[in-house]
């Protein structure tokens, strides 16, 4: 085999393999929505346990509505850009750290039964 062949054969073989990975639907966000399922598993624990008062449980759960309605807007257009993809990573970052404040404040109510 010529090595030009060769090296036509590899990189074609490597642009395939790339293309196979793209997922095939551009708004498709499986992490962001496996995230907020996670989130919302951690907020109804809280209340569950005490953790979490409801006035801290409802500003929680707000701000995981509004991480879903910039999802929405961020599909809206056909395609979920990197920088749309960043900012909501951002925002679950935010909701993470202020759902861990809040179940760790030592605010406590009687846990739901």
């Amino acid at each position: 085999m010529k090595p030009y062949t060769l090296i036509a054969t590899l990189v074609l073989g490597l642009a395939g393999h790339a293309f196979a990975q793209a997922p095939s639907d551009p708004t498709a966000t499986p992490r962001v929505d496996k995230r907020q399922a996670r989130q919302q598993q951690r907020i109804d624990q809280g209340v569950a346990s005490g953790q979490l008062t409801p006035k801290e449980a409802a500003r929680l759960e707000s701000r995981q509505a509004k991480i879903q309605q910039d999802e929405a807007a961020a599909k809206a257009d056909g395609k979920v850009t990197g920088a749309e993809r960043r900012q909501l990573k951002r925002e679950q970052n935010q909701a993470n750290r202020a759902t861990y404040r809040q179940k760790h404040d030592r605010q406590k109510t009687a846990p739901a039964s």
